[in-house]
């Protein structure tokens, strides 16, 4: 099995059941049996803590197939922009313990990706003009340099294990957008996120065909080393389906599933949403997640509560910048450009999501909902970063329970599932 071929080794659970961790062996024995890894050094490619997944029943599979053969298999966590993890944490993340890491896997090395560090970092080609003014649809026309995190080219063989969700920035999670912005340099992650954030979430998110991941295929396509993708679609905590491949292809199928397992259909717009995030959502930045899987069935005019007592503070690695600019919708921004074009255009594009969509006239910025925070940031952090302040306190979730028919809508445990209005095309 090549990087070119589209043969994808898969399984899939029947309806409401889960998948065993023999199905998970016997996905990853075949599909690392078409490879001739004997001797090879392996570079293991996994999400931080914010995506549920069973990531270490792969691992764990993988450990078992290959650790015996292979000269080297090692961790890198893809952060994107998100805070490192500690080796605790990574531990965690693989489904073992840190004694166990030390016994039985004290010759795998952990490494965090360093997206701000430019010494961690290649550049291994650039986007031209022509190519990104095609690929967005003429909104940009500009070069995109396209950096990595060079720990890869120390591998003989890439494999990517992640999780397939709806996604505000790239339509769906997964596949290649393990490599951007998972472990790739600010320039390009920066630029396309502001590319999603001008087509808007709500015009992007859990769409298959969309300009950013074009952005993502086309980068990838210039990482010389062998790759390979185990792309989980994960149903209440638990593997539903597996697919080992091409980090396209495998991507494509278990995004095919994520559509069918991780979109709530609802025939109306609610009021009110009360947003519950999980505990693995430790900042504002990834807690934003409850918003955008919830914005389209937002109504004009209404208030989403994003519920979290246990988050307080706006982001572990861009909260100043935040503070600065607030969060406001897109056209916001457009019409201020020359003001803030100089911000992470990432920075920008998630102030974007997180406030949702709006209008800008005659000076004055028209957000078309209000979102409110009910977590541990104080009051006045909140009126100074243009969002609306509840004390989490005076809110008990479940007494928004079963009020639908009021025009009320209670998530339990947001950020994941996709809520779309059923009268809308999908996507």
């Amino acid at each position: 099995m090549s990087d070119s071929d589209d043969r994808v080794v898969s399984e899939v659970a029947a309806e409401g059941a889960a998948l065993t961790q023999d199905w998970v062996l016997d996905v990853v024995s075949r599909a690392c049996g078409e490879r001739n890894l004997e001797g090879r050094r392996v570079l293991l490619i996994v999400p931080d803590g914010t995506r549920t997944a069973p990531v270490g029943a792969v691992f764990k599979a993988l450990s078992k197939c290959i650790g015996g053969i292979v000269s080297r298999m090692d961790v890198l966590v893809a952060l994107g922009t998100h805070r490192p993890m500690t080796e605790e944490e990574i531990c965690r993340r693989l489904d073992i313990t840190v004694q166990e890491r030390r016994k039985d896997y004290g010759n795998t090395r952990f490494f965090n990706h360093e997206w701000d560090n430019p010494d961690a970092l290649t550049q291994i080609g650039v986007l031209s003009r022509d190519d990104i003014h095609e690929i967005s649809g003429g909104l940009f026309e500009m070069e995109v340099p396209v950096e990595l995190n060079k720990l890869v080219f120390d591998y003989d063989q890439l494999i990517v294990i992640g999780p397939v969700f709806p996604h505000e920035v790239v339509g769906f999670s997964g596949g290649n957008k393990y490599f951007f912005p998972g472990i790739a340099g600010p320039r390009i992650l920066n630029f396309f996120h502001w590319l999603g954030a001008l087509i808007t979430n709500i015009g992007i998110i859990g769409k298959k065909d969309t300009p950013v991941r074009r952005v993502v295929d086309t980068a990838a396509r210039l990482i010389n080393v062998d790759k390979l993708c185990f792309g989980l679609v994960v149903n209440e905590g638990k593997a539903a389906g597996l697919f080992a491949g091409t980090p396209e292809f495998a991507w494509s199928e278990a995004a095919d599933l994520s559509s069918e397992l991780h979109v709530k259909y609802k025939d109306k717009a609610f009021s009110r949403i009360v947003s519950c995030a999980p505990e693995m959502y430790d900042d504002l930045w990834t807690g934003a997640k409850c918003m955008y899987k919830l914005e389209p069935v937002l109504a004009e005019g209404g208030e989403l509560i994003i519920y979290a007592p246990h988050i307080t503070e706006i982001s572990k690695t861009h909260g100043r910048l935040i503070e600065e600019i607030g969060y406001h919708c897109r056209d916001f921004f457009l019409n201020r450009w020359e003001e803030f074009k100089h911000y992470p255009w990432g920075v920008l594009a998630h102030s974007t999501h997180l406030k949702g969509a709006g209008r800008f006239e005659d000076g004055v910025e028209i957000p078309r909902a209000k979102v409110t925070l009910a977590t541990g940031i104080p009051e006045e952090v909140c009126r100074r970063i243009n969002l609306g302040y509840r004390d989490y306190r005076t809110i008990n979730p479940e007494e928004f329970a079963s009020k639908e028919d009021e025009g009320i809508l209670l998530v339990q445990r947001a950020g994941e599932m996709l809520y779309k209005l059923s009268d809308r095309p999908q996507g």
